[in-house]
Parts: C-alpha cells; sequence; structure tokens
C-alpha cells in the first residue's frame, strides 16, 4: 500500500489508471477472431483496433458519467443480458422519459454500415455520439455541442480516464470523438457466430433439429425471407416498409425523415436475424413479443399502404411451416456476446 500510494503521489492520473487496470474484461492484443460463419474485416483506419482502446470504450459503454444527470448509460437501453437491447418496445432515458423506437441489438453491428433504424449515422462512431447529445436519452442540455462538453468535462474529473485515453490516443486532449472512437471499438467486438446454423452449414448435419432444417427451407424457399434477410449477417442492411406503424393516424415515416425521398416513407432498416431469439420485443415500435406474432405479420401480406415494399406478400404457410419457421430462427443463435460483463463499480475509472 505504500509503494502505491507513492505512485499514486508522483504519477497522477497515469497512476491512477494503472492501478484500476485489474480484473477488466479481457481483451486480446489483435482484433478479435469472430466466432464461426462471421468473416473477418478490415478495422477503419481511422479508429484502428488496440487492446486498451477496446478496454476504454467498455468502460463507457456502461459509465452512467456520460449522461448529464448521471443516471444513463449505453448499457441501459443495450444490456448485454438482454443480448445488447433492453427488452422494450421503447428504451427510458434521462428523466424516466420514454423514446420512439425500440433499442435494436449492438450485437454484429460491425458488419453494418448506416446505424439506427432510419440510417441517419454512418458509422458506429457517429451512432456512439448520438444518444449521449439526444435530450430524451442521455442529456439535460437542448444543443449537441453542449452536451456533448458537459459528458467530456465530466470524463476529464476522473483521473483514470484522463490516464486512459492519454495512453490510447497518444495525446492530452479529450474530446468527444475519441470518445465516440472507443465506445465503436469496444462495439465492434461484441459478435453473435457459431450458431447451430452455422455449425450446419460447417458439415456438423447433427448441429440443427429437424424441425430447424424443415425451417430453413421454409425461409430460403417457401417464405424467401432471404430477400431482406441474406448472407452471414441475415441483412441486406436496406430500408423497407413492411407497413409497421403505418395504419396509425400520424405513423412514424423513419428514413423518409432522413433522406426526404418518397418512396422511403415508413422505411425501417432490415435487422440481423442472429439472436432474433433474444432481441424482442419486434419490429421499431416493440408491438410483436414472440417471433410467432411477427411470423404471422409476414404471413398476413404486412400492413398494406401506399409504400409498402413490393417483396411483401400474403405467404399462405401451413401451421407446420410456421412452426418450424420460427424454430429455424432459433438456430440463428449463437456465442459470443455472452462473454461480455459490465464492469464493477471498482473497476470504473475513479
Amino acid at each position: 500500500m505504500i509503494g502505491i500510494t507513492r505512485v499514486l503521489l508522483l504519477a497522477g492520473p497515469l497512476a491512477v489508471f494503472l492501478a484500476g487496470r485489474s480484473a477488466a474484461q479481457d481483451f486480446p492484443e489483435k482484433p478479435p477472431k469472430p466466432p464461426l460463419g462471421l468473416p473477418a474485416l478490415a478495422w477503419p483506419e481511422e479508429n484502428p483496433y488496440s487492446k486498451d482502446k477496446a478496454e476504454l470504450g467498455w468502460l463507457l459503454y456502461f459509465d452512467k458519467r456520460l449522461s448529464g444527470d448521471l443516471t444513463v448509460s449505453c448499457a441501459s437501453c443495450h444490456a448485454p443480458e438482454k443480448a445488447f437491447t433492453d427488452g422494450s418496445a421503447f428504451s427510458t432515458g434521462i428523466k424516466g422519459q420514454k423514446g420512439g423506437r425500440s433499442a435494436p441489438t449492438v450485437i454484429n453491428r460491425f458488419y453494418s454500415t448506416l446505424q439506427f433504424w432510419d440510417g441517419r449515422a454512418e458509422s458506429l462512431e457517429e451512432q456512439a455520439k448520438g444518444p449521449i447529445a439526444n435530450p430524451i436519452e442521455m442529456t439535460l442540455e437542448k444543443e449537441a455541442d453542449k452536451a456533448h462538453e458537459g459528458s467530456v468535462s465530466r470524463l476529464k474529473a476522473v483521473p483514470g480516464y484522463v490516464g486512459r485515453f492519454k495512453k490510447v490516443f497518444d495525446s492530452d486532449k479529450l474530446d468527444i470523438n475519441q470518445v465516440a472512437k472507443a465506445i465503436a471499438t469496444f462495439e465492434r467486438t461484441v459478435y453473435s457466430g457459431n450458431a447451430p446454423f452455422d455449425r450446419y452449414q460447417d458439415g456438423d448435419k447433427n448441429a440443427m433439429t429437424e424441425a430447424q432444417i424443415r425451417g430453413m427451407d421454409v425461409f430460403y424457399n417457401k417464405a424467401t425471407c432471404d430477400s431482406c434477410h441474406i448472407g452471414f449477417n441475415f441483412t441486406d442492411g436496406s430500408f423497407a416498409n413492411i407497413g409497421i406503424g403505418m395504419d396509425k393516424k400520424d405513423p412514424d415515416l423513419g428514413r423518409y425523415v432522413v433522406t426526404g425521398r418518397e418512396e422511403e416513407r415508413g422505411a425501417f432498416k432490415t435487422p440481423t436475424l442472429r439472436e432474433i431469439e433474444h432481441t424482442g420485443p419486434y419490429m421499431h415500435d416493440g408491438r410483436f413479443k414472440t417471433l410467432e406474432e411477427v411470423i404471422e405479420h409476414y404471413d398476413q401480406g404486412g400492413i398494406k399502404n401506399k409504400y409498402l415494399d413490393q417483396r411483401i406478400k400474403p405467404l399462405k404457410l401451413s401451421k407446420q411451416d410456421k412452426s418450424d419457421l420460427a424454430a429455424f430462427l432459433k438456430a440463428l443463435s449463437g456465442e459470443g456476446w455472452q462473454n461480455i460483463k459490465a464492469p464493477t463499480a471498482k473497476q470504473l475509472p475513479k
């Protein structure tokens, strides 16, 4: 204790940073290898991976000091124990306020380009800044710049953070862009792969049940779900109007609000189906509690409206088809994300 005290007195923030590193989330020295079924991607040149940056982002992700009243963190709406969602139709933000959309999962976000249900953020870094500046989510300020300045000033008052930022970015500067880069780096390590589907595709014909195998046929052939939910991450990243919310008097117009394109009225981002078993309730307004309800929505051809995507048509699935399809969707539940735990109070920088 005497030796540590002397170091703290002499080295200030750097010593606090070093002393608080024990028993943290274990991030590898090199970019983590994705599990079976997922490809390795090149990390952004402007934000390359480092172990220390991922660890910093992990701490920030769970730290409520990013919010204006110290009550909300990124994990409040994207909790690891709930597959990085919050299990609610609408998330609860600062001062108990309710948002207007459900919280999408962070899992496999590395493979996604445009972020949020409406795609208004072009990168994970930009997405990370959004909630911090949103007066419904994490700030008491009305202007984004002031919200970001407030969060940064609170971090600057924590010696443990000052030391970590200096080590990661090799600079005395601490700003919102660094905060966003660290959080995005952590989020890019949140994977789900090696699901029964992946093992089946890899040659293990016992990895899926008979119902799941039949459901796979329904998915790809009878229902052609892969017209939107395609590829290793089961999404094409596009925006589609499937009728959700268009039955309301004043519907959420989704992507149209961002682009102004008439054809994108009521269009929302096609989500990944990986871990879909664990990320309900479903749709941007959280209206469906079960996968069976989701399947029924598609079987009926969505909700008719002027802008309904042309791919959405009645499916006429049998009861067995629907049951098998739900079983197949559960074969997309994998592993990787379960290894991420929240830091303890003692692990958060002081």
